[in-house]
């Protein structure tokens, strides 16, 4: 018995070390992607993807990225944009950038794996949207868009579809700096602040938990032999493959693989497997019951199918180039140890920026908040009708 438990604490040490490492980081992008949404309204998005043209996809991937790193959420909001007119390959870009390409995912992945991994995946990210354009483009007939979007009309529920519908973007008029500096700024940014944390807390913890019990029970040798860390080259080929089916039965999905992709580096996965696993986010399990809701059979099969094929060749992509260019760590040195609570640069902005989220959470629950938690699983074809509501309360 006390062994279990010596099992269960060690797990939990582990988990709580990274817990500390990335508090500070989760909380800064977070604060910069609620400042960025504060200043976009969603209105105005499915109007510029109205196709599947250049310019449309870069405009979907740029919004995307400052757009909700929920995959649940990133996943409704883009059946919302075709919807409303985007053209289906550009909601899919939009998906795709809001959960892979956002601020808090690089942040996460500098601190636990390195920069060389944040790089990779803002690079990775474009590839594999260039790769679903040209897949949709070549293999998706109008007639299955088509039936999509019969399926997606008929407003079936998914996850997060009111956080999804919220826009808690800033209603008034003026400049970049004085709509930010204003009352109703201070209570948007820290509406969506909130949101964005009450949508991807259950995957950050559930990443963490998971990422804590892996490193601490399973030994390096299962790993190495799944890898085949004994043959070079097989890893490189075998690692974006099999990365993507680890992420799949993970069930975690969101900046909450993180963690796992972080065991996974240590115990010998290729550096384009890493990059794959973490792209994989939305096609988990759960996320694929959601795109049959959404979309239909037929169209869900499409998903998984090209969205897999697109992440393991982005992910060799990754790997070849990088190791070309000699930007792959020779050292697997992920932090997933027990190391505790030390007085060093990470507990000062720890504390910096859990007062930062403290007062945006006062502001929060003093201008309404608490009823737009209660509205978060909420309808798909309730449409922000609350947003200005919320920020009535600002004064």
């Amino acid at each position: 018995m006390m062994r279990a438990f010596d099992a269960i604490g060690h797990a939990l040490a582990v988990a709580g070390s990274m817990t500390w490492q990335i508090t500070w980081s989760l909380i800064l992008g977070f604060t910069l992607s609620a400042v960025v949404q504060a200043v976009v309204r969603r209105q105005t998005i499915a109007r510029l993807l109205g196709n599947d043209r250049p310019k449309a996809l870069a405009l979907a991937t740029g919004l995307g990225a400052a757009s909700s790193s929920c995959s649940y959420a990133a996943v409704a909001l883009a059946r919302a944009l075709f919807r409303r007119g985007a053209s289906f390959t550009a909601a899919m870009t939009f998906e795709i950038a809001s959960t892979n390409l956002v601020i808090e995912l690089g942040i996460i992945m500098a601190l636990l794996l390195s920069w060389q991994f944040t790089l990779a995946e803002f690079v990775g990210g474009p590839i594999m949207i260039v790769l679903v354009a040209v897949a949709f483009r070549l293999f998706v007939r109008q007639r299955l868009i088509d039936e999509a979007r019969v399926q997606a009309d008929r407003g079936l529920a998914g996850s997060m579809e009111g956080h999804a519908a919220m826009d808690m973007s800033i209603a008034s008029g003026g400049s970049f700096w004085r709509r930010l500096g204003s009352r109703e700024g201070y209570t948007s940014v820290s509406h969506i602040f909130v949101m964005e944390w009450a949508a991807v807390i259950r995957d950050v913890v559930l990443g963490l938990l998971i990422a804590g019990a892996v490193g601490a029970w399973v030994p390096d040798s299962f790993w190495q032999h799944l890898f085949l860390t004994g043959h070079p080259l097989a890893a490189k080929l075998w690692g974006p493959l099999i990365g993507p089916v680890i992420s799949v039965l993970s069930f975690v999905c969101s900046i909450g693989n993180v963690p796992l992709a972080a065991v996974l580096w240590n115990g010998g996965i290729s550096f384009g497997g890493v990059i794959a696993f973490i792209f994989a986010d939305l096609i988990i399990i759960p996320i694929l019951v959601i795109y049959r809701k959404y979309y239909g059979t037929r169209m869900m099969l499409t998903i998984l199918g090209i969205f897999y094929v697109t992440m393991v060749v982005a992910g060799y992509v990754v790997e070849f180039v990088f190791g070309g260019l000699g930007l792959i760590p020779a050292e697997r040195a992920a932090k997933v140890t027990e190391t505790g609570i030390q007085w060093n640069y990470t507990t000062i902005l720890n504390i910096v920026f859990l007062l930062l989220a403290a007062a945006l959470l006062i502001r929060f629950f003093r201008t309404g908040g608490r009823q737009m938690l209660a509205m978060m699983g909420g309808s798909p074809d309730a449409h922000e009708p609350h947003a200005g509501h919320a920020h009535g309360h600002a004064r």
